[in-house]
């Protein structure tokens, strides 16, 4: 099958579901309205007169804070403000893009409110969200380049703490950046074509942007089309595609390397398991394709060959494909296949570690793998073969070891046959196991026993899931609350 044309299953964009939809509106030289001349109604005028907007505030008594604000005036080339000194009616709605009122009392605002409605003028009373048909975020300002944060009026302290974290993040040289990107983004689409050329140049010039202090330098426009220049010359080759094999974790979006999440957002294909969660792959552009290519045990499943040549042929496309896989990608993840593949194909190829479900399962129980006092050595096995049954070609004998953890991934049906084998091979029956499905994510669940009763623990686990099967005497370290399965809550 062609499988660019025909992969086994491609995946719309997801997205969560919205509180409120962000818009960003231009209100340059429009006519607002905000009535009312308390402090509140100051904060409000002063941020639509900061967008350009012609403010007309009706009024019969302004505040001291807002007489200050309209005697200072407004930076903004067209916003301003005119103070009307009378209280509003419903002949100010007519011509005005949005409207803002301070009111004090319940009938008042809901008077407001209908005005505004019936003139066809979308409509905000401060503080009483009942009457409010659009709400203000809080505002990270590097015009033009501008970050909103709204909590749905639920907690305006944890938008206000966003919003310093954010601060922190984004320099404020960021500014003087985004003007430079504004005022060279006509000039370079008439250089480069959308595609590869075009998105190397401004991954070259977002990369600037961050990595700087200060903001650009007098003569860095003209270096910068120079560069496009440069780039509409070179030979298309020079920018094939690439692939970058990036490990997922265990399910967790925040367990994501910061390498890993740049690399979802300046993907153009993701082609990721079955096992990658919806929070992961929420952290990717909205404008990669998503095609899921997942192989699970017993299900139908995407050959690894087609997988093989599906990014081979996206990325002599030119395009910038991420292979996204549960966990970490150089365990149990046929990387090394896929890598051998590319490299045979002259494709560039990457890779960008992920925590493997073990590292994650030790985190969860607070039990270190190699402690001391039990483990000098840790082992990753797989549990079935790929005909399932136990893996034939495992020295047993060695896996059996006292003083080593052993963690068997995908072993869930096999379980039974893994605890028989090692009890045959000399580990004692009453060595503490543990199970554990879905790690780190809300559905998380455990059961601990001893060897001997390993079918018991699948059992209550279930089959459904992909698990872990951990055995070792470091788990006698630190009990576990319950011997049986047990639901994990985590709290963000």
């Amino acid at each position: 099958m062609d499988v660019l044309q025909q992969p086994q299953s491609e995946a719309p964009a997801r997205m969560e579901p919205l509180a409120k939809l962000p818009v960003f509106w231009s209100l340059e030289g429009k006519r607002v309205i905000v009535a009312g001349g308390s402090d509140a109604a100051a904060w409000k005028a002063e941020l639509l007169a900061a967008c350009g907007a012609e403010v007309h505030v009706y009024a019969d008594k302004l505040s001291d804070m807002f007489e200050t604000l309209i005697r200072r005036g407004t930076q903004h080339p067209h916003g301003g403000f005119n103070h009307h000194s009378q209280t509003w009616d419903e002949a100010i709605f007519s011509g005005a893009a949005i409207a803002i009122a301070d009111c004090e009392t319940g009938d008042e605002a809901r008077t407001f409110f209908d005005a505004a409605r019936v003139a066809g003028v979308p409509v905000n009373v401060i503080d009483k969200p009942a009457f409010c048909q659009f709400q203000f975020g809080s505002i990270v300002n590097r015009s033009p380049v501008v970050v909103s944060i709204s909590t749905d009026g639920a907690a305006p302290i944890l938008a206000q703490a966003i919003r310093r974290r954010i601060e922190t993040l984004l320099p404020q040289a960021l500014k003087g950046w985004a003007g430079l990107a504004q005022s060279l983004r006509d000039r370079i689409n008439e250089r480069l074509a959308p595609g590869p050329l075009r998105r190397a140049f401004w991954e070259t010039f977002v990369d600037r942007a961050f990595s700087s202090l200060d903001t650009p330098e007098e003569g860095v426009g003209g270096q910068l089309l120079d560069e496009a220049e440069r780039l509409r010359g070179a030979p298309a080759h020079t920018y094939r595609g690439r692939v970058t094999l990036v490990g997922a974790g265990p399910g967790d979006a925040e367990l994501l390397t910061l390498k890993a999440v740049r690399a979802l957002q300046a993907a153009d294909v993701i082609l990721f398991d079955d096992l990658v969660s919806s929070e992961v792959l929420e952290l990717a552009r909205r404008e990669a394709k998503r095609m899921l290519v997942g192989k699970r045990g017993g299900r139908a499943s995407c050959r690894q060959e087609d997988i093989n040549e599906m990014m081979v042929k996206l990325a002599k496309a030119g395009k910038r494909v991420v292979r996204l896989k549960s966990g970490d990608p150089m365990i149990f993840g046929r990387a090394g296949e896929e890598i051998a593949h590319l490299d045979r194909e002259n494709i560039p190829v990457d890779v960008i570690p992920g925590i493997t479900a073990a590292s994650a399962m030790a985190s969860r129980l607070g039990i270190s793998l190699t402690h001391r006092d039990h483990a000098q050595s840790v082992r990753f096995i797989t549990g079935h073969s790929r005909h399932g049954g136990l893996p034939d070609d495992i020295d047993w004998a060695a896996v059996a070891d006292p003083r080593t953890t052993t963690i068997f991934y995908m072993g869930g049906r096999t379980a039974g046959l893994i605890a028989e084998r090692l009890i045959r091979e000399g580990l004692p029956a009453s060595l503490p196991a543990v199970v554990m499905s879905d790690v780190s994510r809300p559905k998380q669940a455990s059961w601990r026993g001893s060897l001997s009763e390993l079918s018991e623990g699948i059992s209550k686990i279930g089959y459904d899931n992909p698990v872990l099967i951990a055995v070792g005497s470091v788990f006698l370290e630190r009990s576990i609350e319950s011997t049986h399965i047990q639901e994990f809550a985590h709290a963000v």
